[in-house]
């Protein structure tokens, strides 16, 4: 069994935005986001933000000058074609996004998605020089009187979400796996932090297994907040906020959190 690669120096955390918000508020959002770029550089955080489609392109102006990764929501996996309502990875780039979200619970269970478009989607990103940010996880709590059971279930049932994504990516490109419980999105409270490191440090051996030479981060999301990070730093790269970090206060706070962890 390959060693764990080492975590990387370099922490992560950012949201979308999914459609809770209306034009106005998404612009004021974003030039509030803009305002953290100097914290985040100090505590050696990246820090991105996801918007709506309609939101990317003033986004993009807003961000400008900052190292603030700009992200959409999804994607076609194709780079042009009949695709009515899609969006390409090309246009994306064009538009100044530089990390993609893909699979996330929710449009696997309203739309439909599935591994394998999930991983073409993944590789069309790579292929433009995107990240893809690939949301994983399984969709009930295990439930098992053990611990290292309930941990090896989940692990069965995000592996084949993680090993498809990855092998549709070439070796040497950047990738972040969120790993967010579907059970533990809008919960009250975030996954236990032994469960969540199991899990992370299962998903981090499969991409060693792998032998990837490009980056590969990690991050938790479902119902994270203050303190989450300090829990499970041992198995995770950084966060992926939802409503939580709607407050700007909340999403500086954790990035605060993460760069003295």
């Amino acid at each position: 069994m390959p060693p764990l690669p080492p975590q990387r120096e370099k922490r992560i955390v950012g949201t979308s935005l999914k459609m809770y918000f209306d034009l106005p508020t998404t612009q004021s959002y974003i030039a509030g986001v803009a305002e953290l770029d100097d914290l985040a550089a100090s505590q050696n955080v990246d820090l991105f933000v996801i918007p709506d489609f309609v939101s990317i392109v003033p986004s993009e102006q807003a961000l400008r000058g900052t190292a603030i990764m700009l992200g959409a929501q999804d994607c076609m996996w194709e780079a042009s074609g009949a695709f009515t309502g899609e969006v390409s990875p090309l246009t994306l780039r064009q538009a100044g996004v530089k990390i993609v979200e893909m699979g996330h619970a929710e449009r696997r269970r309203l739309f439909g998605e599935s591994d394998e478009s999930v991983a073409k989607k993944a590789a069309a990103c790579a292929a433009q020089g995107l990240v893809p940010l690939v949301c994983v996880g399984e969709v009930q709590k295990p439930r098992s009187p053990s611990a290292s059971q309930a941990v090896g279930q989940a692990v069965e049932e995000v592996k084949g979400q993680v090993m498809s994504a990855l092998r549709a990516v070439p070796g040497e490109a950047e990738v972040v796996l969120a790993y967010e419980p579907v059970w533990a999105i809008g919960a009250s409270q975030p996954a236990d932090a032994d469960h969540v490191v199991g899990v992370t440090t299962e998903i981090r051996r499969m991409a060693a297994e792998m032998g990837r030479r490009g980056r590969v981060r990690v991050l938790y999301g479902g119902s994270a907040g203050p303190g989450t990070f300090e829990r499970i730093k041992d198995g995770v790269d950084g966060l992926f906020l939802g409503r939580f970090a709607h407050d700007l206060g909340n999403l500086k706070k954790v990035i605060e959190e993460i760069g003295a962890a």
